[in-house]
């Protein structure tokens, strides 16, 4: 029970890797609060898995590309705890197509989950996290897409690059605090959101991967974890988990 007594909040929590994440984090020990935008019954799931382990949790219903919702997502754990020590930065959505027939919707809604909405997180949890003087962990889900770059993921892409170069400032201005702050950069993860791919897009990807096979939830979560609960002298660091896939 390395967390235990430590209070951890997973964004997008209530299925694929964040789920994964939340029910890691909890069996390690910790408080876990589990958030979600519009699955409910799937957040309230987590928590029950949580719950029967023996574990505490709390469900939290919060739209992170509004950075009111943030502040009062965190406030409701705060209420509920009394601190919090780990944030996940996971949830995320894709709109992939290629730039010549993208819409700018697609191009915003991206961009807006996946960077605006960490952007969001980190800004709501670091006066709270400053003030308990006990440091922490912010970890945050990239992709090896925004280390390589992907054709038909340009908006993709562009914000999961934009967390790691985020990470990585955000880890110089905290470090003196304890703080550290580090990014996970998944490849082909066998989730919901990788269900829908085309069996095409799938089977060019394999040989590509040098472990000859698709990764788990269960591994990006395991990678969490590490950073989580040791790892006191790693920050600003990219720990890629992708079979081999971005060599």
């Amino acid at each position: 029970m390395t967390l235990q007594g430590k209070v951890a909040l997973v964004t997008g929590g209530s299925r694929g890797i964040g789920r994964e994440i939340a029910l890691t984090l909890a069996r390690a020990g910790a408080a876990v609060a589990v958030n979600y935008h519009n699955n409910k019954a799937a957040a309230g799931e987590v928590l029950g898995k949580i719950e029967n382990a023996g574990g505490k949790g709390l469900v939290v219903q919060a739209d992170i590309t509004v950075f009111g919702e943030c502040e009062k997502m965190v406030k409701a754990i705060l209420d509920h705890f009394g601190r919090i020590d780990i944030l996940v930065n996971n949830a995320g959505i894709r709109r992939d197509t290629i730039l010549a027939l993208m819409q700018e919707k697609d191009w915003d809604i991206v961009i807006d989950t996946n960077l605006k909405g960490m952007f969001n997180c980190c800004k709501a949890i670091l006066r709270p996290l400053l003030k308990q003087k006990s440091g922490g962990r912010i970890i945050n889900i990239s992709s090896i897409a925004g280390l390589m770059g992907n054709s038909g993921q340009t908006n993709y892409a562009a914000a999961k690059g934009g967390v790691i170069a985020f990470t990585k400032s955000l880890a110089k201005e905290l470090g003196k605090r304890a703080i550290t702050v580090n990014a996970i950069a998944p490849g082909f993860i066998e989730t919901e959101m990788t269900e829908s791919l085309p069996e095409t897009v799938k089977n060019d990807l394999l040989p590509h991967i040098s472990l000859g096979r698709y990764g788990k939830p269960q591994e990006v979560a395991e990678a969490v974890l590490f950073l989580a609960q040791g790892a006191g002298y790693i920050t600003g660091s990219v720990l890629s988990i992708d079979g081999g896939l971005s060599l």
